[in-house]
């Protein structure tokens, strides 16, 4: 997830149709969104595993399985729901099962799961709504593991990406990314935004917050490529598009052509709590 635009917004209201619209938009290129999109550390895979009661698995808002397919090639057995059906045919071609809803309003149908995920999709939910589902689906015990990838480029490269996007797309919503912010703070923000629609949807106990950071080195080829896959973006005209690409690939190529991005990952974790028992009265 960039942390210069093209950024989705830190805390949107699910219930805004152009949210909602942005939301449902990421299938446009599926193929693309799953090359160009970063992966997730092996290290918060290890953690949601070993935190994990069992094996299976849902992941909400899968997309095209990334997160998923991590988890699956950790030993986790899961079930993927996802609001977009081009994202989701995608993911099955790569042999995960999903079903298609928002998670707000998919029916469990009396299935239960060790573990309840979301990669990069939790600010698209309604946090109340989204975590009292999450907590139908989970057996006593289980986990609820919300993260997200936040980057951070170069400070010279940010600067010049704001100002392109700036230039560019003088009267979007999205072009100021995180405001002058380090991106860490944002998604930081957003597990915080979390954590609080948990809290008041109940059945939750204590809550962690993990980080990992880490490096990818992106070429020109490869930043320029993902562009298209954020919502904001996905739905400019395609001479707009364009015109972004070739100033975002002057900018890296006036850095040598490649540069190094710093990944923080966050994650919000809470245990399902056991329901009250009520024992019988002599």
């Amino acid at each position: 997830m960039p942390t210069i635009p093209p950024a989705e917004p830190p805390a949107p209201d699910p219930c805004s149709v152009q949210i909602r619209q942005v939301a449902e938009s990421f299938g446009t290129d599926a193929e693309r969104y799953d090359r160009a999109r970063p992966r997730y550390p092996q290290a918060l895979v290890e953690r949601i595993v070993a935190a994990s009661p069992g094996p299976d698995v849902l992941d909400v808002g899968c997309g095209t399985g990334i997160a998923a397919r991590q988890l699956q090639a950790a030993g986790c057995r899961v079930l993927g729901v996802d609001p977009d059906a081009r994202m989701a045919d995608l993911a099955r071609k790569f042999g995960l099962e999903v079903e298609v809803s928002k998670i707000e309003d998919w029916d469990p149908a009396g299935r239960t799961f060790d573990a309840v995920t979301a990669g990069q999709a939790w600010h698209w939910i309604d946090p109340v709504a989204g975590a009292a589902k999450a907590g139908e689906a989970l057996r006593p015990g289980g986990v609820l593991a919300i993260f997200w990838n936040a980057s951070q480029p170069p400070a010279g490269l940010a600067r010049s990406f704001a100002e392109i996007y700036q230039r560019l797309l003088p009267d979007s919503p999205f072009r100021g990314g995180t405001g002058g912010r380090p991106a860490v703070e944002v998604y930081t923000q957003m597990a915080d935004r979390a954590a609080g629609g948990v809290r008041e949807a109940g059945g939750f106990g204590d809550f962690e917050q993990w980080r990992f950071s880490w490096e990818h080195r992106y070429s020109r080829d490869e930043w320029v490529d993902q562009i298209p896959t954020h919502g904001p973006m996905n739905q400019l005209a395609p001479d707009r598009m364009a015109e972004i690409q070739a100033a975002v690939g002057a900018a890296i190529d006036a850095v040598g052509g490649s540069f190094l991005m710093e990944f923080n990952t966050v994650a919000v974790k809470a245990a399902r709590t056991p329901p009250p028992h009520h024992g019988s009265r002599g």
